[in-house]
């Protein structure tokens, strides 16, 4: 496992990354420091870039949200959410677990995220004696605890129907402080019995979709980098493509740094192992 204290230090060895966007490139919030400076820098060595964000609403929103965060969309390149991919499921209908999905969906998520159903010919409705499915975007509130969400998921399943999820993280950091995602809701639902389909990382069909968007033929020419084991490196190994693991996000606290911090080698490699990971390299975060 490889020590970076900068992406310059490799450079040379890849066309292409696949870059995470919450916990490598911001917060939720606020955009790490030297983001900028890490783009332009990319730019100028020629490799391409995509964001590929398990984020629950539609890929133009994330641009949107980094523009606010001062991150000028000229410094990067594609950008596919897994909320893109479950509304380009929706419209579709191509897999059969979504083909028979019918067209009525109790959501539990927040309203920002009700641009996956747009344009797809499906109705929100609000209670689960009229729904054909669950579509699962994440907590409706972000302190929101999954203990919330229990009654709605036994009912739900007693009702048989299926869930659709459209961010399969279980935790994020938001300003430093932990809020459940959509993949813990879930991953709870399957507990209690129900069926769930699920879009995004660490799908390796999406890294696969995500190398072709890049334009690079050989995948040992591109690397992923992302924060979390359970998602990004997951991916990237079961995608065989390289992954550089940002140690300065979701699993910070665990080895004891902050984002930007140099984390202990060996706590690295023994926290990797747990999660039966196998990251290329590590990097303290989004750095030249």
């Amino acid at each position: 496992m490889k020590v970076l204290n900068g992406l310059a230090e490799i450079a040379s060895d890849f066309d292409g990354f696949i870059l995470d966007l919450w916990g490598l490139i911001h917060d939720g919030v606020t955009a790490y420091p030297g983001v900028a400076h890490t783009f332009e820098q990319l730019n100028r060595a020629g490799i391409a870039t995509i964001l590929l964000s398990n984020a629950p609403r539609r890929s133009r929103l994330l641009v949107d949200g980094m523009t606010a965060m001062g991150i000028d969309r000229t410094l990067y390149g594609d950008v596919f959410s897994s909320g893109e991919a479950t509304w380009q499921e929706l419209k579709s209908r191509n897999d059969p677990f979504f083909s028979n999905l019918g067209n009525n969906a109790f959501h539990i998520g927040p309203e920002r995220d009700n641009s996956v159903l747009e344009d797809t010919g499906i109705s929100r409705v609000d209670a689960l004696d009229a729904a054909e499915f669950v579509l699962n975007t994440g907590p409706v509130e972000l302190d929101h605890a999954l203990e919330i969400y229990e009654n709605v998921l036994q009912e739900s399943v007693n009702r048989n129907l299926p869930m659709v999820c459209a961010n399969p993280d279980d935790v994020v950091l938001r300003e430093g402080q932990r809020v459940i995602c959509a993949g813990a809701i879930a991953r709870r639902y399957e507990e209690l019995g129900g069926r769930v389909a699920y879009r995004g990382k660490p799908d390796p069909a999406v890294y696969h979709l995500a190398a072709g968007r890049l334009g690079v033929k050989d995948l040992s020419r591109i690397a992923v980098i992302g924060d979390a084991l359970e998602t990004d490196v997951a991916g990237g190994n079961a995608a065989g493509i390289k992954a550089i693991w940002c140690t300065g996000g979701i699993h910070a606290e665990a080895l004891g740094i902050s984002y930007g911090e140099p984390a202990d080698v060996s706590k690295a490699a023994v926290l990797a192992q747990e999660f039966g990971r196998d990251p290329w390299a590590i990097i303290s975060g989004f750095h030249w």
